[in-house]
């Protein structure tokens, strides 16, 4: 099988799973905001998730994606290491997961008092048990990357998201609240966490355990150092400005953040996929002296994601205001200024999600580490400056300013590393900005009418049509090429 091949039948894979994962995560959301749980209630919930998953960072660290990386490499040149990297990786886990949740439970009512939210110290017990099992899953869902086996990520996934949808209704439809839902998020990392296990043993048992040394162990956890700091930053980006917006403002304004935040992940389905999919590549090409065919790899990859997600980012900013309220509720009506700022971040994370695990599997950790460490610094000084001002738009503001900074960080190193066509990719951002702004503009003319559901509809199907009628004219895409490769 060729590498184009390859990269294309991981990205279906990933992306079937992908999309049956947010499919749940969206009728999850839309189940819990509208339906369930009040906006307060909604706040409450995913504010215990962001605190969970920074805590989580230190029972993380780097050094799943380290052992994802150094699976990679050695499955082929020394297979019978394979289960001392496995091994290695595991036993540190466990440790890791062990010290955290014992700190967590000892220091639940004080993040509670610092919070000013009493129930927060009962939901962060249930935390604490579901961060067990999420660490865990997190840790397969990585590994198996290194395998190239995103086909087995993408499965877990989806029953760790479709387990999680079923509980957390079910668990808060019969009045357990946020602490039904919490246990709904449980067992769908319970159910993740074990099937990842009974894969992962499979890969075990199929390779000769020839054992490892000091050196090997040595270099996994060198190289898990920098990918601790970038990991550590992302999850700080990620979840800490959650936490500060229910510490200046409520709970009701993190609904309004959380749920900005969680459509814009929505639509990153296609990007997401892409890039876990054709990351292990970049590593195998630099393997074999190849880096030209990397970078044209990379080079078409971005010009993808400009033609989704700079007209798509147009979109959303035109519909944000309507489609919040027709969906959501008049009472999430005040997330929109903060969706529509979102709408930039989208484009920045899209680039991002194509670009990061690449440079991981280019050896480059170190580089990025340190530019996802200082912009993670500028966005806490910039949201304790904006919070208080511009509330949860505030917050916003602040992710998009940094996350800008660090996508061009990105793109910088992997063009040091690959030396990209700057042109080629100029070119194709001109031209989906161009094919952007037209789509606009049909876009801006409907939008007054749309005024229901059906409407709202109605109006995203023309934009998408229109864009379309306006990547084919361009010769930016060849629609019977492409439908030929995905199916």
């Amino acid at each position: 099988m060729s590498v184009t091949d390859r990269i294309i039948e991981g990205f279906k894979a990933t992306l079937g799973g992908r999309i049956v994962s947010n499919v749940a995560n969206g009728l999850l959301m839309l189940v819990l905001a509208r339906v369930l749980l009040t906006p307060d209630e909604y706040g409450l919930l995913y504010l215990v998730i962001s605190i969970i998953a920074i805590v989580q960072l230190v029972a993380d660290l780097g050094l799943a994606r380290s052992a994802a990386r150094y699976v990679s490499e050695h499955k082929e040149s020394a297979p019978s290491t394979v289960p001392f990297i496995l091994r290695t990786s595991i036993r540190y886990r466990l440790a890791l997961i062990g010290t955290v949740v014992v700190a967590l439970v000892l220091g639940r009512d004080l993040i509670a008092g610092v919070l000013d939210e009493p129930e927060l110290s009962s939901l962060l017990l249930i935390g604490a048990l579901y961060m067990v099992f999420q660490s865990m899953y997190a840790y397969y869902l990585t590994i198996f990357q290194g395998f190239n086996r995103v086909d087995l990520s993408a499965a877990i996934e989806v029953i760790n998201n479709v387990t999680r949808l079923v509980f957390v209704v079910a668990l808060a439809a019969l009045g357990l609240g946020v602490a039904g839902a919490m246990f709904g998020y449980v067992v769908g990392a319970i159910l993740g966490a074990v099937v990842g296990s009974v894969f992962l043993y499979r890969r075990y048992r199929s390779y000769d355990d020839g054992g490892g040394d000091r050196s090997l162990r040595n270099r996994i956890l060198k190289y898990s150092v920098p990918l601790t700091a970038t990991n550590s930053a992302t999850m700080i980006d990620n979840r800490l400005d959650t936490i500060l917006v229910a510490y200046f403002v409520n709970p009701v304004a993190v609904s309004y953040y959380v749920l900005s935040k969680q459509i814009s992940e929505f639509v990153l389905v296609p990007a997401t996929s892409l890039g876990f999919s054709v990351s292990p590549t970049y590593g195998e090409q630099k393997a074999n002296d190849s880096l030209e065919q990397a970078a044209r790899i990379y080079e078409t990859t971005l010009e993808y994601v400009f033609l989704l997600y700079v007209p798509a980012a147009v979109g959303i900013v035109l519909v944000a205001e309507p489609a919040l309220t027709l969906i959501f509720g008049s009472a999430y009506a005040g997330a929109a200024p903060v969706l529509q700022v979102f709408a930039v971040y989208l484009v920045f994370h899209a680039v991002t999600k194509v670009t990061t695990n690449g440079l991981d599997y280019l050896g480059r950790a170190n580089a990025r580490a340190v530019a996802r460490g200082s912009t993670a610094i500028a966005n806490a000084g910039l949201n304790v400056v904006l919070i208080p001002i511009y509330g949860a738009a505030g917050a916003a503001i602040a992710t998009v300013i940094t996350f800008g900074i660090y996508t061009l960080a990105n793109v910088y190193v992997m063009h040091s590393e690959l030396s990209l066509d700057l042109v080629r990719i100029a070119r194709s951002l001109v031209l989906t900005a161009a094919i952007g702004g037209a789509m606009g503009l049909g876009v801006l003319v409907l939008v007054p009418y749309a005024s229901s559901v059906p409407a709202l509809v109605g109006v995203i199907g023309a934009g998408v049509a229109i864009w379309g009628v306006l990547v084919t004219v361009s010769g930016m895409i060849d629609p019977r090429e492409t439908i030929a490769q995905l199916t």
